[in-house]
């Protein structure tokens, strides 16, 4: 289990931070409304108990990556390379 180091409320913070990069994406690229986006950003960011093992794994790659293989599929980066990085509209979301 990693050791993240956060407290609950910067847990919760950077939950809601992804969620919301994930749908924007989800919307932007895989033609979601934005019910359908948050409702497939909540699933793919679920709440984790606090003593849930691997809790925040989820966080390793951001949430560009993890839209990106539910829209393209596996390797995403080998047919669409433009998509490699996000956009700057996506980092401006921080």
């Amino acid at each position: 289990m990693a050791d993240w180091d956060w407290s609950e409320d910067q847990y919760v913070q950077c939950l809601h931070d992804e969620r919301r990069r994930f749908a924007w994406v989800m919307r932007r690229y895989g033609g979601l409304d934005a019910t359908q986006a948050e409702a497939t950003a909540l699933r793919q960011y679920p709440f984790q108990a606090s003593d849930a093992p691997y809790r925040g794994l989820v966080f390793h790659d951001d949430a560009w990556h993890w839209a990106m293989l539910r829209i393209y599929g596996e390797r995403y980066w080998t047919q669409h390379p433009e998509l490699v990085e996000p956009p700057a509209d996506y980092r401006a979301l921080d």
